[in-house]
């Protein structure tokens, strides 16, 4: 297969399975189908609706134009042969032919409405004035009784004036027309337009009747041919005219549409804006709770294109987001803890291993040589034999005792019996519970009339019988191990100090944690299970008091244990 053939099957892929489009790109699409596409198809046909309104009330308009040049042409004839006629009537008693010349004389200077009044003694001398006067005059005459001919000759500028004078902010040509077809009147007159508003005149002309012909619609000529007077009135709308009226007419709706186009369009492009916004931080909300980012939380952009739902599949997302996060937090809480217990578990097992190996292995070994009856013991081995069993027998006690105790202290249960307790006593007897192999020294300065402090016996012993077996164990060679105490106010404090190494700060700081050794599983050179200060520190916090330690390279390694003083200082009798 060519690659010409994988480009045209790619294409037919695209085709029939087109790319899905966003919700953004969707909208505008429907926008267009629903909205824009109607808008277009409305403006079309009102604007051709309009186009049929402004040709009707162009011909409307011109009719009523025509009918008022009639109507105004009337009126101008009427008042000329009225006044004709009264002239007429008047010469009739002037006798003399010099007195009526200086009469008519006379009425012309008073009278702007004549431009010449001449009597003529027949009507060819009538026709031979109207031959001969110039194209921007006109003349009406009025028979006498003697047979003679009163000639009016007027300017048409007056008539223009006369007629016009209601019409002059209009665009329209306007002519009158003579029987000869001299134009006596004209209002916005061009060559060209004149001549072909002629020449589309019908041959079959009807009287006194407005008449539109003409060869386009929005262009109509109207004409009205009156009978008395006899002339032609020509109202012609001009391409002008037209063009103005229609289109701006068409311009006012298309910009009604435009405007009405343009509000919907911004109106929906702020809802898309903002919907497309406050999709997306959904989207990224989403994909972000995907990959593992719980924290994250969607913040809408609200205003009153926000829809509810997308408000409240917000504000739900969050509060799931919300949830999932704590689940989150507390499964990584259990997890800690769940590795926590398995280190616990893992040092548990090694140390409990190491530990009680040592002592099950003496008591077996001394005790198996105690049964033995194929030797003779004697006494002196017998009773060195059953001493270090029992020595070792109380090893594992302690370490039992000790491994007991740490659940409670872990949930706050550890029982005390609080009581006033001589903290000198308690301490003697401590040392004497003491396992010191070293036979190291061990320096007492509690005076035996150390006041009473508030503790469980037996629990304050087991406490300090820890702290010194402590200091023994990492104390330097032919160094003592010294207890003191001393109080003020309503406390008491018990020191317990030797001397070794400083130890680091860091180091010091985890010393109160479960399994947790001066020397490390690789140097280990002391035994121990390393919860000795672990349970130390539980059992003092149980007893109301509490622990510090510290490190100095003079003193090496102290303890300070606090404990309530009974009620006020009691010295010991």
């Amino acid at each position: 297969m060519n690659i010409k053939t994988l480009r045209k099957i790619n294409k037919i892929k695209k085709i029939l399975h087109p790319k899905r489009l966003k919700i953004a790109e969707q909208i505008l699409i429907v926008l267009f189908i629903a909205l824009l596409i109607p808008m277009i198809i409305s403006g079309i046909v009102i604007n051709n609706i309009n186009q049929q309104a402004m040709r009707k009330q162009l011909r409307t308009s011109a009719v009523l134009i025509a009918n008022m040049v009639s109507d105004e042409l009337d009126v101008f004839f009427n008042i000329a042969t009225s006044e004709l006629e009264q002239l007429s009537n008047t010469l009739d008693y002037i006798p003399s032919g010099s007195a009526k010349f200086n009469y008519l004389k006379q009425i012309k200077t008073n009278s702007k409405f004549y431009e010449d009044l001449k009597l003529v003694n027949n009507f060819n001398e009538v026709e031979k004035i109207k031959n001969n006067i110039s194209k921007d005059r006109f003349i009406m005459y009025q028979e006498t009784s003697d047979r003679k001919f009163l000639v009016a000759i007027f300017n048409k500028k007056d008539l223009n004036k006369h007629m016009f004078k209601t019409l002059k902010d209009d665009a329209r040509q306007i002519y009158i027309i003579d029987p000869t077809g001299k134009l006596i009147a004209e209002h916005n007159y061009t060559e060209d337009l004149y001549k072909k508003s002629i020449e589309l005149l019908p041959k079959k002309i009807t009287n006194n009747h407005a008449v539109i012909y003409g060869d386009k619609k929005n262009q109509p000529l109207v004409y009205i041919h009156k009978t008395n007077p006899d002339v032609m009135i020509i109202v012609n709308t001009t391409e002008r005219i037209t063009q103005y009226t229609i289109n701006e007419n068409r311009f006012k709706l298309l910009m009604a549409v435009f405007a009405s186009s343009l509000s919907i369009f911004i109106i929906v492009a702020l809802y898309i804006y903002y919907m497309y916004i406050n999709i997306r931080q959904l989207f990224k909300g989403i994909m972000a709770v995907s990959k593992g980012s719980y924290e994250r939380r969607i913040r809408l952009l609200k205003s009153i294109f926000t829809p509810y739902e997308i408000v409240f599949l917000a504000s739900e997302f969050n509060k799931m987001a919300s949830e999932i996060h704590k689940s989150y937090i507390q499964l990584k809480e259990q997890n800690i803890k769940l590795e926590q217990l398995n280190e616990f578990r893992s040092n548990l097992i090694d140390t409990v291993s190491h530990e009680l190996r040592t002592p099950l292995t003496s008591i077996q070994g001394y005790t198996s040589r105690l049964l033995r009856t194929d030797i003779q013991i004697d006494e002196e081995t017998r009773q060195k034999s059953l001493r270090i069993i029992k020595r070792q027998s109380e090893r594992l006690k302690r370490l039992i005792e000790d491994l007991l105790v740490i659940p409670d202290i872990e949930r706050d249960r550890i029982r005390v019996a609080l009581e006033p307790v001589w903290i000198s006593d308690t301490v003697e007897n401590a040392i004497t519970l003491v396992k010191n192999n070293e036979e190291k020294e061990i320096i007492n300065t509690i005076s035996e009339d150390f006041p009473l402090v508030i503790a469980d016996k037996d629990r304050a012993e087991q406490v300090i019988v820890n702290l010194i077996e402590n200091a023994i164990k990492y104390s330097r060679e032919n160094t003592p191990v010294t207890i003191s105490g001393e109080y003020h106010a309503e406390i008491a404090t018990i020191s317990i100090s030797n001397q070794c190494n400083k130890i680091p700060e860091e180091k010091l700081n985890t010393l109160f944690e479960k399994f947790i050794r001066m020397d490390d599983k690789t140097t280990r050179t002391t035994r121990g299970t390393g919860l000795g200060l672990f349970i130390v520190k539980g059992l003092v916090e149980a007893m109301n008091g509490t622990i510090k330690i510290s490190s100095t390279d003079t003193i090496g390694f102290k303890v300070d244990i606090t404990l309530p003083l009974f009620k006020s200082v009691t010295l010991k009798p």
